[in-house]
């Protein structure tokens, strides 16, 4: 693990297994994926980036769990979930989804699923 993602998660080290947890499956399931640490979030990238974890607060502080991460990924289609935390259309036909998880169990078939059509948005832009 690099210098950067440990002081990414500085303030936060409850969430690293949830993190590493993400990443093996991200990295295991979609070809030809990189792993960039930031101050503030962790990209995952193919020709563009298509996914990122953050401490970014999508709900109020008090209905945040402990630990937790926000995953966003955009798509070319909104998600209508209740794992949904909060979505946001920057621009005609780019949905950006925002998901807490707060346990490994969470990074399931059907959120994979959606990194997975994630991937396959962000690699068809040019």
């Amino acid at each position: 693990m690099d210098t950067n993602t440990l002081l990414f998660f500085d303030g936060h080290p409850d969430a690293l297994p949830l993190f590493e947890a993400l990443a093996q499956r991200i990295c295991a399931e979609i070809d030809g994926v990189s792993v960039q640490a930031k101050k503030s979030q962790i990209s995952f990238f193919n020709r563009h980036m298509f996914a990122c974890v953050s401490f970014l607060r999508v709900r109020k502080k008090a209905d945040l769990p402990s630990p937790y991460l926000v995953l966003t990924f955009g798509l070319g289609r909104r998600v209508l979930s209740p794992r949904i935390a909060r979505t946001a259309e920057p621009y005609p036909g780019r949905w950006t989804h925002h998901v807490v998880l707060s346990t490994p169990a969470e990074i399931d078939d059907t959120l994979m699923a959606w990194l997975h059509e994630a991937a396959a948005f962000s690699a068809s832009k040019r």
